[in-house]
């Protein structure tokens, strides 16, 4: 099993990895817009560039186990507000999605986070070819 870290705080803190591949599996945490030097929360007014923030490091820890967006096959959004459920889609679309078919995606609205400036956290899973 190969692991990928980075220095968001909450790792150490939990006892986590950012990302694992196990096989041609790879499996994202939870992962927030939280910058990893300050450990402060990026845009904690806008879900939707937290969200950007999200998928970025989320396809950035894909990317370092060996895989690449196109192996994306599943991403959760979990979103403490509903009125910021357009935002996030836009973003999960720019980003990772596709008009012609994307990923498997679910979005769950109305949950708390570690942090209350946190809005948005994302979970992706990918299988590389």
């Amino acid at each position: 099993m190969q692991h990928y870290h980075t220095e968001n705080p909450y790792e150490k803190l939990f006892g986590y990895s950012r990302a694992v591949r196990k096989g041609n599996l790879i499996f994202v945490s939870g992962t927030t817009s939280i910058d990893p030097k300050t450990g402060t929360v990026l845009h904690p007014s806008s879900a939707e560039l937290q969200a950007v923030t999200a998928f970025h490091e989320s396809l950035r820890a894909v990317e370092a186990l060996g895989g690449k967006k196109t192996d994306v096959v599943r991403v959760r959004m979990y979103v403490r507000n509903g009125e910021d459920t357009e935002g996030v889609g836009k973003a999960f679309r720019e980003r990772i999605g596709s008009e012609d078919g994307g990923p498997a995606a679910t979005m769950i609205v109305g949950v708390g986070f570690v942090d209350e400036k946190i809005l948005v956290e994302v979970e992706v899973d990918a299988v590389v070819d």
